[in-house]
Parts: structure tokens; C-alpha cells; sequence
């Protein structure tokens, strides 16, 4: 008997000692028998030696030996039948040796987690399929398993360094789709940024009003999500780039926005809404002088308690100052009546009022209707982006997983656009009134611009006018409107200037000049004066449904770039299968054929395997090429090192940033349950071993200082740059 070699492996509380023995038998029928030999060493880490964990040993004698004969077969040797324990036989499948996941379930399971479904959902369709726990191979606990190796397989060489090996490839497909990767001095991932060139074309359509917001929390290293969002003509929201970003200072941001302006050709937007953020505020103003900027209007509102609930007659003050903010028609309507309620309530000495109103130009309805917006007031669009990804990502999720979430995400909106094209061209919403300007706002509008139009036209019956002047060329009519707010009749004056030879109408409520679609007050006056048509310039372009446009001819093909040879082999095999399936399922007969024709065809595929083995090389697919060598002037040879994780394991309790008052509300809900909590999970992760994401094993090479922007371009950003004057020049290839 001879030792070969001994292997132990670590785990939570059990060490393992396999010994390898090679023994030669001298037997007539045996030349050579290899036994294993497993030895189990409890051992427990717990840090609670009352309650240890538990251990499967009992030293069963019960055991078979067999050995295996020079022709290839197996003869047993031995045979110990006595156990000192009850035997369960319905229990065998939960033993390793007799769990195993299929090919086809592996298949399956990839899918479904690229899809966005959780583990525990993947695996509970599997069940249901199978019909019953006890009908399935292998446990949820293998599941999450087998996902968690393909996810390491795929993150192999580091996080960060598949991250940028994914854009290339990418890119190889599509020269326009665009990435930028901030390295710090180190040479580690800082902030990223990526654009698809349908993102990048549809910017072109619906650039003029963005909302930007960074208060969601993605990622294991919790860096937050950027998205850039716009509205198309339908009135869904849209994709037009986003990044990852580690800090939320103005550095931070004007490497950015430098980054996204030139990838949209330094086109800047007309509008972009964010939230109060100074450093988003001071970005804005060094990338984006011209544009105009806007503070979200609902974050302001909704800190109302949170800044004057100490005050006495906190309920008077909020509705009246929520009556001031909404209800105000012009500029000096707003400041009058903000003076009044700052004298009558006495808050001269509030801070927080004091800087609303230096800013008021920034976020009060009054003074930012005059500019167009898409109909957007808020950064909610942004945030229901992010809402997509609240099923799909946790602390967990590393960079290539969200960046491929990010293509689920921007597929589900491709569909729906694709959607309301469709019913936008293939049916009309019926008129409802007998006027020519609503059949022609019909053929022009997209349904869900079509039905806003159709809501003003049909709400000038409750207008009337009260008075009419004239100056000079224009004639300015005051429109009474009846109004319903907060449950009572209220009546509200609109002034609307008209000139006759141009076909200029124009009211104070400013609805067109913020959602691009005329209000009832302006109809009226066009009705009065027996114009049949709306004029041309008062239906834009990015409302109209006949407009062919760029983006919607780009084709969106991620799951194609990331599918295998396999895969689309067992796709082609599933979609002539399934077939035969329907078919067959209707008779007994044909199923019994079917049934025999496939066991047939799996022996010979089986003895097809066996002559002619599994070592020969698979050739890779035309869509699996490598990318190892340099892309558009980019080397990827050099290492990229993932950023430092800053929240420890275990997954956040909230993906979105929370403000103060809510994070009070939640901790007193919470009490002392948390810390009860907290308590259990830190006994629990004192045996573990804590790790940071760091690309330790292999240091860097050379000190990157410079950025890697991937586009047909080639464009690059230094660290220095980023700071002081933005980015260089663009080099054509």
C-alpha cells in the first residue's frame, strides 16, 4: 500500500481529510484498485460553544468495496449491510452524490438570472415544471450555487477588467456605441460610463429635456446609478446613458457630464431637472452654462415636515405655502405672496425658506413653465428607471451583472416604444367633438399626445371670456375657467394674447411652452376666431407619430452578442422539439413514437460520443471572438483593478438613498428589533473570513493616469484634464 497524497479542505465549521490510497491487489482477476478513503474531522468555529454546529458523522460501519477488472467492468469485493442509524430511502436525494443539474436546467437557469429572476423564484418555475420537490434532481441550494460559479467564471480575471472587455466586445459589433472608464492614480476603477448607439441616436429626437438623478444604490462596491433619462413621443421614459459612479462630488460630476456631452457630439441639453445637490448644481454650471437647470419639485415639497414641523402653526404654514408654489400664475404673484406668509407666520429667521426663495428661480412652477420640459416637474422618471432594477440587482450584484440588467431594462423600453408605434399606426383614438383641429391633431399625434390634446380641446367648455382688449396688433383676452380644487368650484382668470395675421396665440399658463401641446385657453381663442386648423408651428415634431426617426432603425441585439455556439444550438434544437412536442402531445400513439425515436437517437448520439470522444476543441461562434489585443487604440492587456467595496456583506436595506425624515420614521419603526438583529448577524460572521474586492494577486504594472473612453472616436480623458479643462480632441479612425 502505497500513499499517494492527502488534500484538506476548509470549510465553515468542518475540516475534510481525504486520503488517496493506491493499492496493488494481487488477485487473478484485479490489477490494479483504487479505494478512497474519507475521514471527517468535526470541528467547530462557532462562536457559541453551547450551540455548535451540527456534525453527520456516526461511524457507520455499513460500506461496499468493489474493484475494477482488467476489462473495464466493476466487481464488488465486500459488503456490510448493518447501519447504526434509521434508514429513510425517500431521503436519498438529498445526498450529494445524487444531485445533479442537467445541461438543460443549467441552460435554463442562466437564462432565467439573466432575465432578472431571483434564485429562489428560478428555481420554485423548476418545481412547479417538475411537479413536486421530490421530482427534481437538485435543491435550491444548488441552484444558487451552480449561479454563483458562472457568475465567478465569468468574472474571472476581475470585475473591473470584465467590465471593459464586455464594452469592447460591444463595441467590435457597434463602431457608435460609446464607454469611459475613470481610473484613479492606483489604477483602479473610479467611474464608469456607457451609451448604446440607440441611446445615442435617440438623443438626437429627445435631447432638449433630461432628468438626472444618482439616489439609488446598486452594487456590491455601492456605487450609484447615473442615469440619463429623457421622454419620447409617446411619453415613456428613455434611456440616454448612465454611469456608475464612486463619490458624489462636483469633480465627479463635471467627469461626467464631460463625458456624456461628447458623447452626444457636445450637444447640450435644453433642460436637465436633479435634485438640490450642490455639487450637481456647481457641474451643471461649468458643463452646461447654457442650459437651464431645474430643481426637482417634489424632494422640495416633501421636506416640508421634515424643516418646519417644530413650528406651532406647522398645518397653516404648509397649506399655504403648497397653495403659494402651485397656484401662483406669474412671477409677482409668487414673491407677493411668499412675503405675506413669511410676515404673517414669522419666519424671517428660517434658513432653509430663506434659501428656496434665493433659488426660486430653480424649482417655482411659475418661474420655470416658461421653458420646455416634456411635461416633466420632477425627478420621478429617473427614479421609476431605477424601479426596474429593484427585482433584478442587490448588494451583491457585481458591475457586468448591472451593466447587463441595464440591457434588460433598456430592451423593456425598446418593446414598449415598439408597442405604441404599433397602436399609434395601426388604430385611432375616436374624436369626440365635430372640430377639424381635433381630425387633424388625430392623424398627427401619437395616442398618448393625441389623448392630452383631445383633454384640452374637450375642456374648453368650462372656459369663457370675461374681457377683451386690444393693443395694438394683438388682441388679449381674459379666459375665466371653472376649476375643481380640493373638492370646491373655483374660478381662475388666464389672459391669452392673440395675433390675427401670424396665428400667434399665447397664454399666461404657459402649457405649451412647457409640454409642447396648446392649451384649452388658446383653443378657444383660435375656435372663436374660426381657425380650423391648429397652426404648424404649434404641433412639434417630437410629438408627431409620421416623423420617421434614426433610432427606432438600430436594432437591439445584446442577448445575440452574449449567447454561445451552445446556446444557440439548444435554442434551435428547443424551437424543433417544442414542435414536435405539440404534435404529439394529442395521442397516446404518437407520443409512444416520438418517445422511441428520441431513445434511439439518444443511443446513438451516446455511442457517437464514446468512439469519437469529448477533447476535441468546440470552434468558437463568429460572435465569440476574443478580445485581448487592443480595440480602437485601446490596450486591454493592462490590469484594471475592481474599486474598493465600502459597505460590508449582506444586503442593504434600501436601494435608494433615504432623506432624513424618512430614515427617522424608519428607525423608530424598527426599534429594538434591529439591534437585536445586528447582534445575531455579527455572532454569526465572526467565523467567517472577511475579504475586499482587490485585485491583490497581481499589482499593476505601471501607473494608469488616464481614462479609457471607448468610441469609434477615440477619445481620451486625462485625470488633469477632468479637473481643469474637460476633455481632449476627437481623432477620427
Amino acid at each position: 500500500m502505497k500513499l499517494v497524497g492527502t488534500t484538506v479542505l476548509v470549510s465553515t465549521g468542518r475540516v475534510y481529510v481525504f486520503l488517496l490510497l493506491l493499492v496493488a491487489v494481487l488477485r487473478r482477476d484485479f490489477h490494479w484498485m483504487v479505494v478512497a478513503v474519507l475521514r471527517r474531522i468535526p470541528q467547530s468555529t462557532a462562536s457559541n460553544v453551547l450551540k455548535p454546529y451540527r456534525s453527520i458523522k456516526c461511524n457507520c460501519k455499513a460500506q461496499l468495496r468493489a474493484g475494477i477488472c482488467l476489462d473495464g467492468r466493476w466487481k464488488v469485493i465486500s459488503v456490510k449491510l448493518d447501519h447504526n442509524h434509521g434508514l429513510n430511502p425517500n431521503n436519498a436525494r438529498y445526498f450529494r452524490m445524487n444531485r445533479a443539474i442537467s445541461s438543460y436546467m443549467k441552460r435554463k437557469i442562466e437564462v432565467n438570472d439573466r432575465a432578472g429572476i431571483r434564485v429562489n423564484k428560478n428555481y420554485n418555475s423548476m418545481v412547479v415544471e417538475a411537479g413536486g420537490h421530490e421530482n427534481m434532481s437538485f435543491m435550491e441550494k444548488d441552484c444558487r450555487n451552480y449561479i454563483n460559479k458562472v457568475r465567478r467564471l465569468q468574472l474571472g480575471e476581475g470585475d473591473a477588467t470584465a467590465i471593459q472587455k464586455y464594452f469592447l466586445k460591444m463595441q467590435a459589433q457597434n463602431a457608435n456605441f460609446f464607454y469611459a472608464i475613470d481610473l484613479d492614480e492606483s489604477g483602479r476603477l473610479r467611474n464608469v460610463f456607457w451609451a448604446d448607439s440607440r441611446s445615442r441616436a435617440a438623443y438626437e429626437e429627445f435631447g432638449d429635456a433630461i432628468t438626472f438623478d444618482t439616489t439609488y444604490l446598486t452594487n456590491k462596491y455601492d456605487m450609484p446609478f447615473a442615469p440619463f433619462v429623457g421622454v419620447n413621443h409617446h411619453g415613456h421614459s428613455i434611456l440616454l446613458g448612465c454611469g456608475l459612479i464612486s463619490s458624489e462630488d462636483t469633480d465627479t460630476f463635471v467627469w461626467l457630464f464631460k463625458v456624456w456631452l461628447a458623447c452626444m457630439s457636445g450637444l447640450a441639453p435644453c433642460g436637465i431637472i436633479t435634485d438640490q445637490d450642490r455639487a450637481m448644481k456647481n457641474a451643471i454650471e461649468i458643463v452646461f452654462p447654457n442650459t437651464r437647470h431645474r430643481w426637482c419639485l417634489w424632494h422640495i415639497m416633501k421636506k416640508l415636515h421634515e424643516k418646519l414641523k417644530s413650528y406651532k402653526h406647522y398645518e397653516s404654514i404648509k397649506f399655504a405655502l403648497e397653495n403659494i408654489v402651485y397656484d401662483s400664475l406669474t412671477n409677482i404673484e409668487f414673491e407677493d405672496r411668499w412675503k405675506e406668509m413669511i410676515e404673517k407666520y414669522e419666519l424671517q429667521s428660517n434658513d432653509w425658506l430663506r434659501g428656496l426663495y434665493d433659488e426660486r428661480r430653480r424649482w417655482v412652477p411659475s418661474f420655470v413653465k416658461g421653458s420646455f420640459w416634456a411635461g416633466m416637474s420632477t425627478t420621478q422618471r429617473s427614479e421609476s428607471m431605477n424601479a426596474f432594477f429593484d427585482d433584478h440587482v442587490n448588494s451583491k450584484t457585481t458591475l457586468k451583472q448591472f451593466v447587463e440588467q441595464y440591457e434588460n431594462a433598456l430592451m423593456t423600453k425598446v418593446e414598449k416604444e415598439n408597442q405604441a408605434y404599433y397602436k399609434s399606426s395601426s388604430a385611432d383614438i375616436q374624436c369626440s367633438t365635430h372640430y377639424f383641429m381635433e381630425k387633424q391633431a388625430q392623424g398627427v399625434y401619437t395616442i398618448a399626445k393625441f389623448k392630452e390634446f383631445q383633454n384640452e380641446l374637450t375642456g374648453k367648455m368650462y372656459c369663457e371670456v370675461v374681457d377683451t382688449k386690444e393693443d395694438g396688433v394683438f388682441l388679449k383676452y381674459q379666459i375665466s375657467e371653472d376649476m375643481i380644487i380640493a373638492g370646491k368650484k373655483k374660478s381662475v382668470n388666464f389672459t391669452v394674447i392673440f395675433h390675427e395675421f401670424d396665428s400667434e396665440v399665447k397664454c399666461n399658463c404657459s402649457k405649451f411652452e412647457f409640454r409642447g401641446i396648446l392649451c384649452r385657453h388658446a383653443i378657444y381663442v383660435l375656435i372663436k376666431h374660426k381657425m380650423d386648423l391648429i397652426p404648424d408651428k404649434y404641433i412639434l415634431r417630437r410629438w408627431r407619430k409620421d416623423v420617421t426617426r434614426r433610432h427606432t432603425k438600430i436594432k437591439i441585439s445584446y442577448n445575440e452578442s452574449n449567447a454561445t455556439l451552445e446556446a444557440h444550438q439548444c435554442d434551435k434544437m428547443q424551437k424543433t422539439f417544442d414542435e414536435i412536442k405539440e404534435l404529439a402531445a394529442d395521442s397516446e400513439e404518437k407520443c409512444v413514437i416520438v418517445m422511441a425515436w428520441m431513445q434511439k437517437l439518444k443511443e446513438q448520439l451516446s455511442n457517437h460520443d464514446n468512439v469519437c470522444g469529448s477533447t476535441q476543441p468546440i470552434p468558437k461562434s463568429p460572435t465569440g471572438r476574443s478580445f485581448d489585443n487592443c480595440v480602437n487604440g485601446i490596450s486591454n492587456s493592462k490590469k484594471i483593478l475592481t474599486p474598493l467595496a465600502v459597505r460590508s456583506k449582506g444586503r442593504p436595506p434600501f436601494k435608494r438613498k433615504q432623506s432624513k425624515m424618512e430614515q427617522i420614521v424608519r428607525k423608530r419603526k424598527e426599534g429594538e428589533k434591529k439591534s437585536t438583529s445586528q447582534e445575531k448577524n455579527t455572532n454569526k460572521r465572526k467565523g467567517m473570513k472577511e475579504f475586499q474586492m482587490v485585485e491583490s494577486d497581481v499589482p499593476p504594472t505601471d501607473k494608469i493616469s488616464c481614462d479609457i473612453v471607448g468610441t469609434q472616436e477615440s477619445i481620451l480623458f486625462t485625470d488633469s484634464q477632468n479637473a481643469q479643462d474637460g476633455h481632449g480632441g476627437m481623432d477620427d479612425d
